[in-house]
């Protein structure tokens, strides 16, 4: 059986034609990438294969949610946001945008990472080490994950912050079809869906008026 070929690895300008990324935030997140290698060796941060094209297993997946941010979203939520995919590129991305970032992350050798890669960086992002269901005082705008947990129970951790009128996007990959209906027998919401730029199995699931449903 012939094997399939993988994609080249994508580069940083690359990177940086499909996402409009300035200069700056470029350098940016390039000096987040060499911190994140360094410390790969002593905190598992990622998949160690996944750094063999790190500009689209991690900074492109969670790039491609910037230009999803709703207009009125001030206050944004990184749930399990691990080594800062997607919080932390969205932040430094938007650096000027006028929004709050929050990472919450229950590793504290993650959080550790985190605010050093956070300063590094210029993000101005919120490091909170903590479980998110035990997480008081945000109410986000916008509820971001990747790789966190089922949609289920993603659901259950986003709820504890997410606004009124929240949203949420979620990265996905190719099984989100099943989480989806699955999602759908305890929760009610308003769904849709793009494919991913990363990953062609993937997708992009943004859930609005999300409600839990009623089963008395």
């Amino acid at each position: 059986m012939l094997k399939k070929s993988l994609p080249a690895p994508m580069t940083a300008a690359e990177f940086q034609a499909i996402t409009g990324a300035t200069d700056d935030a470029l350098g940016r997140l390039e000096a987040y990438l060499g911190l994140l290698e360094r410390w790969q060796g002593t905190v598992n941060l990622v998949g160690a294969q996944t750094l063999d094209d790190p500009w689209r297993r991690h900074f492109l997946d969670s790039a491609q949610l910037r230009p999803l941010l709703p207009a009125a979203a001030r206050v944004v939520c990184d749930i399990g946001s691990g080594a800062g995919f997607p919080g932390l590129v969205l932040a430094i991305l938007d650096r000027d945008g006028g929004r709050e970032y929050h990472l919450v992350e229950s590793n504290g050798r993650k959080c550790a990472f985190l605010r050093e890669a956070g300063r590094t960086a210029g993000a101005g992002a919120m490091v909170h080490n903590n479980r998110i269901e035990e997480m008081r005082g945000i109410s986000a705008d916008l509820v971001v994950a990747r790789a966190v947990a089922p949609l289920t129970k993603l659901l259950e951790y986003a709820i504890s912050v997410l606004s009124k009128h929240g949203q949420c996007l979620f990265l996905k990959g190719k099984s989100w079809r099943e989480e989806l209906t699955e999602a759908e027998k305890h929760w009610i919401m308003k769904e849709s869906h793009l494919e991913s730029l990363s990953d062609p199995t993937g997708t992009i699931l943004k859930l609005e008026a999300i409600a839990r449903r009623d089963h008395s």
